[in-house]
């Protein structure tokens, strides 16, 4: 059974959702979808009419994967949703990079027969976990990062990072980013991070805009617990996760930073490569002299 759980605020989303139906239907592969839609009701053409829905979590425990529609952010969104069980996750792009979410229309077209002949990848991708040393639950989870920052206040804050107990550094900045390898081409790339294959087994620490010249972004095992002491003259620090869940605590914070046991698995092709992906999305890797007649 596959679950369909589309981003109704996307434009367009009756129209999609209605192809990507008309692809299973053909194809005989049976579907279920998140009952979110039916908030459009109104507008539905008869195959929508006739399909079957469920709430979100019904659909996830009932499904084999998932197809996410929308972009990135519906992906983590997605994730997020799925993060107690191991439903994998197939992303259709309508957003803007698709980074995460593999496919489009027409390219998600073609992938049907690997999905009849369930020929298609399922890859196991790292999640983090956090929590406040003062509370007892772990109530951060994060696919991309888990960003420690300032929040509204203007002034830098001070951050002290340890690795198993083991003091690494105190710095003033802006922040910190504590990345997966699937995080590592989002926020952390734009500080200076480095970009990390996902089947690396690490997570990566970055400064975001650290007030002097020696802080650099640091590579560690995943197997290691980052703990975090931040303290602001503001009252309280930030802490979002994957840009989307932002929590707020009082100052100071010590906050810790674990490999969630649970992974996100993620459904792509067996025809592309995480390096295709990096050249056709971000372009890494590729000479633009060689595009630019006037040199």
């Amino acid at each position: 059974m596959i679950g369909i759980i589309p981003n109704i605020d996307k434009p367009d989303i009756l129209n999609i959702l209605s192809k990507i139906i008309e692809d299973l239907r053909k194809n005989n592969l049976p579907y279920l979808i998140s009952d979110t839609i039916l908030k459009y009701r109104d507008s539905f053409s008869s195959l929508l009419a006739e399909s079957k829905y469920l709430s979100q979590d019904e659909l996830i425990k009932s499904s084999d994967f998932v197809i996410s529609i929308g972009g990135d952010g519906t992906m983590l969104s997605t994730a997020f949703a799925v993060r107690n069980s191991s439903t994998p996750i197939l992303g259709v792009n309508i957003g803007k990079l698709g980074f995460l979410a593999e496919f489009d229309i027409d390219s998600f077209s073609e992938f049907i027969p690997e999905i009849k002949s369930k020929n298609y990848v399922i890859e196991e991708r790292m999640a983090l976990i956090g929590n406040i040393e003062e509370a007892s639950s772990f109530d951060l989870f994060a696919i991309n990062d888990i960003v420690i920052d300032k929040g509204p206040w203007q002034k830098m804050i001070e951050l002290t990072v340890k690795v198993d107990d083991d003091y690494v550094s105190t710095f003033s900045a802006d922040g910190v980013i504590i990345a997966t390898p699937t995080g590592s081409t989002g926020y952390s790339l734009s500080t200076g991070g480095p970009i990390v294959n996902p089947r690396a087994d690490v997570i990566t620490l970055s400064p975001i805009a650290p007030h002097t010249l020696t802080m650099r972004p640091l590579v560690l095992s995943s197997k290691q617990k980052i703990s975090v002491i931040v303290k602001s003259p503001h009252q309280k620090i930030q802490v979002s996760c994957d840009g989307q869940r932002v929590h707020t605590y009082n100052s100071p914070s010590n906050i810790n930073i674990l490999k969630s046991a649970q992974p996100f698995r993620l459904v792509h092709s067996s025809k592309t490569n995480y390096f295709e992906i990096l050249r056709n999305k971000l372009y890494w890797g590729l000479d633009v002299r060689k595009s630019n007649n006037s040199l």
